[in-house]
């Protein structure tokens, strides 16, 4: 199951107190201190982690607890550490306090952050042995670890972002170009959470696209729950926008680019910079022709007609994607 965000309680460990001891040999009455040290605390680590793509497995675990350091021993022995707890997310995973106060990003894949410190074990009273008091019997506790609740929440990276109003046909485009098989019927909100979908082209180069559920107006409002679908398609590099060039309540194809345009930029100006791509969809149906002639009078941006049930147009875009992308590629190139 698909889950974007998460609240968690996390404890690193406790360090380990000190040892208060002495050395005890055969002919050695009164041999001097030799605690060792406590160990220290297991942290809390968050590493975003290949093959995980949810936070669902947050939902069912929401505490995790690192082990103590253990007590220092004789013989100045240092007690063991903590093992430090690893808590494994996706890559584009965002992390924020509890005052909702950004602590990281975890864009890439390994990146890691030590969420919670674990305390550092106590000294043994070896330590506290001076001239004129050998014999003390002085350790130290070990400290605390650290604790918090923190809130994680889960932006998809992709390679393109899929826009469209609710049935514009973005799952069965998604279904027609990679593995993906988002469940796909002729009503709105079929879709009711993020796809990935991976285009694999001939020469063994894959594209990431990532299917949000449709977006009405308002959406950058949280209408439909559009802001939470939005974000992740912020960090895709471009956009496709999917219009239903034969709408069943007949809406101009223009305005419905206007309307999905307009949410995005008041969403996040970022995604106002990014540069897309228009798809008309379900060209198989009547009147889509003639609809198609009157878009591409209204504006002057290239339309790529597309029919995602039988699969015409598609290779022409995957190559517009992939030339785009390119684009893309050699700018940051020469930056």
């Amino acid at each position: 199951m698909f889950k974007d965000e998460a609240e968690i309680y996390v404890k690193a460990g406790d360090g380990g107190n000190g040892c208060a001891s002495f050395r005890r040999e055969k002919y050695v009455q009164r041999g001097g201190p030799d605690g060792g040290d406590g160990g220290n605390g297991g942290d809390i680590i968050i590493r975003a982690t290949p093959n995980c793509n949810t936070l669902f497995h947050l939902s069912r675990n929401r505490k995790f607890i690192a082990k103590n350091g253990q007590q220092g021993g004789r013989n100045k022995c240092t007690g063991k550490s903590g093992t430090p707890l690893v808590i494994p997310v996706p890559p584009g995973t965002c992390i924020y306090d509890d005052q909702k106060r950004q602590l990281c990003d975890l864009e890439e894949e390994n990146q890691e952050i030590i969420i919670a410190k674990g305390g550092k074990g106590g000294r043994g009273n070896v330590h506290f042995a001076t001239p004129t008091h050998q014999t003390p019997r002085k350790f130290e506790p070990g400290e605390t670890g650290e604790e918090r609740k923190i809130f994680l929440e889960l932006k998809l990276i992709a390679d393109v972002g899929l826009v469209g109003f609710p049935n514009a046909g973005k799952s069965t485009f998604i279904s027609k170009v990679s593995a993906a098989r988002p469940k796909i019927a002729d009503y709105p909100f079929t879709t009711l959470e993020p796809n990935l979908g991976i285009v694999e082209l001939p020469t063994f180069r894959t594209i990431v696209i990532a299917d949000i559920p449709g977006i009405i107006e308002g959406a950058h409002k949280g209408v439909g729950l559009g802001d939470k679908f939005l974000r992740h398609i912020e960090r895709t590099r471009i956009l496709l926008y999917i219009i239903d060039i034969a709408p069943l309540d007949q809406q101009d194809p223009l305005e419905t680019l206007k309307i999905l345009q307009n949410e995005i930029v008041k969403y996040s100006n970022v995604m106002k910079e990014k540069k897309f791509l228009i798809a008309a969809n379900k060209m198989d149906l009547t009147d889509a022709e003639k609809n198609l002639e009157e878009f591409r009078k209204e504006t002057n941006l290239p339309i790529y007609p597309i029919s995602g049930v039988t699969g015409k147009g598609i290779p022409q875009l995957i190559q517009a994607i992939v030339k785009t992308l390119d684009d893309l590629d050699e700018q940051d190139y020469y930056s």
